[in-house]
């Protein structure tokens, strides 16, 4: 390397830390709002789309539970699945809770709470209680 080269090389890494500081020095000066202030504005934008991000996220998981309960529905309806192979409870919750508790004398109130959506939950607590399968306690679900 020549001296004409390292003294190239010199003046480029000279020319590149004095833009950069021209441009430090030129950002802190013609700023519009104060340090403080920038950082209120990005953490206010941070958590407004946080919460928008949050509201699509739970809009599309429930947008999947539907279309996958539909699926499932479809292929039990095309013989592909087994009977009570998916919770499809038609008819009012508390009709259904009387006659479980008129079946099996051993289930609580606190077995047969059901909510929207936590179905497996419910069959889970029911096959507990009843020592039956999944598919068993689902189809006399279904039935009833």
């Amino acid at each position: 390397m020549s001296y004409n080269e390292d003294n190239n090389a010199g003046k480029i890494l000279l020319a590149a830390i004095a833009g950069a500081g021209a441009g430090i020095i030129a950002g802190m000066l013609l700023a519009p709002d104060k340090g403080s202030a920038t950082r209120e504005n990005w953490k206010g934008a941070a958590t407004k789309y946080s919460g928008q991000l949050g509201e699509q996220a739970s809009k599309l998981g429930t947008d999947l539970e539907a279309k996958f309960k539909e699926y499932a529905g479809k292929l039990e309806d095309l013989g592909l699945t087994g009977a009570g192979s998916t919770l499809n409870l038609k008819g009012e919750w508390n009709d259904i809770k009387g006659k479980l508790k008129q079946q099996y004398a051993q289930l609580t109130d606190d077995d047969l709470t059901y909510a929207e959506g936590q179905g497996d939950e419910l069959v889970g607590r029911l096959q507990g209680k009843l020592g039956k399968g999944k598919s068993e306690v689902t189809k006399m679900l279904n039935d009833m």
